[in-house]
């Protein structure tokens, strides 16, 4: 996005809506840093700047810039030319939300979720390429359906395209699978790698509970020194469960 510093006529009716506070006030007008601007497009749909100042520049819309709408704005599409065999929309796959109904993760399986970024902050590509490298050195590989999967220069190392990395998204989501034993080898090597990243975090594991409704994994999140919120989201299918052989 970008500021016309002859319309502005710094009424200050903008900066509040940057999700990632990237407008300032300099020499009588508002401005955009668009090194931090990660094109959500909030700003121009709904400031209501009076005299039409906000605007998107021809080159917010060429690669790799273009990238930052993809990730920040929920009105622009995935372009096909960049996702190709991207099915659906959204950062993560709705198999994450559904595995009730769609058994995506079986027993014996835990999913995760890496959410890099928030509103108030955003995240460079670069932070997620730390995490990324990591667990592949750990064997991990990531959902191919999720649109991080597509940015990925060599998947079995979790190396970012060059030309990305320094690109800046309002969120981005990491998905992978990993085998239950698996968990505190992962769990440990997060925790170290996440203290060197410069935004914030957000962690979610989906596993299934036990016939008798318990949930083991708890306890041995707990001893990892996490903390189950007991707020924690449940996400219920509306579908016919999955019956297992």
């Amino acid at each position: 996005m970008r500021i016309d510093p002859e319309k502005c006529t710094a009424c200050a009716q903008c900066p509040d809506y940057c999700p990632v506070t990237c407008i300032h006030e300099g020499d009588g007008v508002y401005f955009m840093d668009e090194d931090e601007c990660v094109e959500c497009g909030v700003c121009l749909r709904d400031a209501g700047c009076p005299t039409e100042a906000i605007y998107m520049p021809e080159e917010s819309n060429r690669y790799p810039r273009s990238i930052r709408a993809a990730f920040s704005d929920p009105a622009v599409q995935y372009p096909e030319e960049l996702f190709p065999d991207l099915k659906q929309g959204g950062r993560g796959t709705e198999e994450m939300k559904t595995n009730d109904v769609t058994g995506n993760f079986p027993r014996g399986e835990f999913g995760m979720t890496l959410e890099f970024g928030r509103p108030g902050t955003g995240t460079r590509l670069r932070e997620v390429e730390k995490v990324t490298t990591l667990l592949t050195s750990l064997g991990i590989r990531f959902e191919g359906s999720n649109a991080l999967f597509f940015l990925l220069e060599e998947p079995e190392r979790g190396v970012l395209k060059r030309e990305l990395r320094d690109e800046k998204v309002l969120s981005i989501i990491v998905e992978f699978t990993l085998a239950e034993a698996q968990l505190e080898t992962i769990v440990a090597a997060l925790f170290e790698v996440l203290q060197t990243v410069d935004t914030v975090v957000s962690w979610g594991l989906v596993t299934r509970f036990e016939e008798d409704g318990s949930l083991p994994v708890t306890d041995r999140l707990e001893k990892l020194g996490l903390t189950v919120r007991p707020n924690a989201k449940v996400n219920m299918g509306m579908g016919r469960p999955i019956i297992e052989d």
